[in-house]
């Protein structure tokens, strides 16, 4: 069902309530939460105090991911923990580093179940393993008895069923490499999938590299819970949580056979994205909105943050992109990514860069990416059941009168400011929109929107001189128009990579905090 853009949704745009999200902002913003900002503000929006920093990840010593890993295997992980899988692969990467006792500890938690019955965290089976249930490409492994045991051989069966048909899906039908073989390793070369209760531990499933294969690619195996039982998770039906994991988790043991050791942001957010693939009517990724480009623009696109999902909530750029261009396109960043010779061996902001260079450029894309954030069923095939987001501020403008809006943007990021009509009847009333941006090589981009009464958009990119500057006029009859959105966008992708940091390449932004401005004045 296609949203109409009345006069009532422009006023929702700009003001009113909306999703929760973390106190982080860009500086400039009127509201720690723009989507929820006043905008009537009593004074310039220059004037407001700068916001939290936005949280960055250290690159872990061998120690940090020996705890982090052993703390979310006991079930006391924490809110700023990674998830499960990448726990795992910290601790694999790392554990040439590790001597004694840690090393012994590092091997417990990277043990397959049927090995790690002396595991003290006691996460390996206690009982005898079952005759594992396998076809040609998977072996299902679990136990009769301890709370490990699945309810049935029938639920057994269906989890042989679902990753099966995941392997279809995301290996024969999207042409992602299959995982590695692990050779004789779990009884066979089949990829090893085993049934344990992590519900305890708060865990759905995980996967978890091996043996490094070749360059970075590994073999490996992967965990799910033994029966996802409601108690453990109430969001949706065990059918349901176990189709969602198994496709998210799956697809990571398909990343193990590009690069294992690929930027987080990229490997979340990817696995986020195939869950829409081969789950499209559970919308468990949906639970990420409040984190995703759509709803909190002002943290960068390639954020992994150890405090909030963000990396979770960047799936929707895939689902923009795979919408846009068709879903092979996140394969092909993936080919751009992988670490083989025939590869593109390049980090994850690099290969978007390789793979939108003939679609315009990542910077335009990003930039009309998040310009169409703001009516969400013009960017997603499923958005016209997306919330509207809000504007960081906006004006509603009479004849003769402006507006000026500051924004101190991240790299990647993007502030968008409304301006509605009132009282400028007739097409010969225009908007005269000015934007002062950081310079070229910085990548600034600037999108404006006119949202017309009967639904349309009119969508225009600024054209920015060397200096960021640039000017458009357009239609603001208020008879025809709802509102005017200004998009500034922060394309930068600049960074001095390996500096430990939770961004591509690890690396440290140079253009983060680029000052912008954006005036509207309304004229004929």
């Amino acid at each position: 069902m296609r949203r109409i853009l009345t006069t009532a949704v422009a006023i929702a745009l700009m003001g009113g309530a909306a999703l929760s999200a973390p106190a982080v902002a860009a500086e400039g913003q009127a509201k720690i939460d723009p989507r929820t900002a006043d905008l009537t503000p009593s004074g310039d929006a220059s004037d407001v105090a700068p916001q939290a920093a936005l949280p960055e990840v250290a690159d872990l010593t061998s120690a940090d991911a020996l705890t982090t890993a052993r703390r979310v295997f006991s079930g006391k992980a924490r809110a700023n923990d990674p998830s499960a899988t990448l726990a795992l692969r910290d601790l694999w990467a790392k554990k040439s580093e590790l001597s004694g006792r840690a090393l012994a500890q590092a091997e417990e938690l990277l043990a397959r179940p049927t090995d790690g019955a002396g595991d003290p965290d006691g996460f390996g089976y206690t009982a005898p393993e079952a005759a594992p249930v396998c076809n040609t490409r998977i072996c299902l492994h679990y136990v009769g008895s301890t709370a490990d045991a699945p309810p049935s051989l029938d639920w057994v069966n269906q989890n042989l069923g679902v990753v099966d048909s995941i392997w279809t899906q995301e290996v024969d039908q999207l042409g992602y490499r299959a995982p590695l073989s692990d050779g004789a390793k779990g009884g066979g070369p089949q990829l090893d999938v085993y049934l344990k209760d992590l519900g305890g531990q708060g865990i759905y499933g995980y996967c978890a590299p091996e043996t490094r294969v070749k360059n970075r690619t590994a073999s490996g195996y992967c965990v799910l819970d033994n029966d996802f039982a409601q108690a453990q998770f109430p969001n949706a039906t065990p059918s349901d949580n176990l189709l969602v994991t198994a496709g998210h988790e799956f697809f990571h043991a398909v990343q193990f056979g590009y690069d294992y050791a690929e930027d987080r942001w990229m490997m979340e957010s990817t696995a986020t994205w195939m869950e829409e693939r081969v789950a499209t009517h559970v919308n468990d990724n949906r639970q990420y909105f409040e984190t995703s480009p759509i709803y909190a623009p002002y943290v960068p696109l390639d954020l992994f943050s150890s405090q909030y999902t963000f990396q979770y909530g960047s799936w929707v750029w895939w689902e923009y992109l795979s919408s846009k261009y068709g879903t092979k396109i996140v394969k092909k960043a993936w080919d751009q990514a992988g670490s083989l010779k025939k590869d593109g061996g390049k980090n994850s902001i690099a290969a978007l860069q390789k793979i939108l260079k003939k679609k315009g450029g990542l910077t335009k894309t990003f930039a009309k990416f998040s310009a169409g954030n703001l009516t969400p069923a013009a960017n997603f095939p499923e958005g016209a059941e997306y919330p509207f987001p809000r504007f960081a501020n906006g004006k509603v403008l009479k004849k003769g009168k402006s507006k000026r809006f500051n924004a101190k943007i991240y790299h990647l990021a993007s502030s968008s400011y409304g301006f509605a009509p009132k009282n400028s009847k007739g097409k010969k009333w225009k908007l005269a929109v000015t934007v002062n941006g950081p310079v070229k090589r910085t990548s600034p981009a600037a999108v404006v929107v006119v949202h017309l009464k009967n639904g349309k958009r009119q969508v225009k990119l600024v054209k920015l001189n060397n200096n960021g500057d640039g000017r458009i006029r357009v239609g603001f009859d208020s008879k025809k128009v709802a509102v005017v959105s200004v998009t500034l966008v922060n394309g930068s992708t600049r960074y001095q990579c390996n500096r430990g940091t939770g961004y591509a390449c690890a690396g440290k932004p140079l253009d983060d905090k680029a000052r912008f401005s954006v005036t509207g004045r309304v004229t004929k």
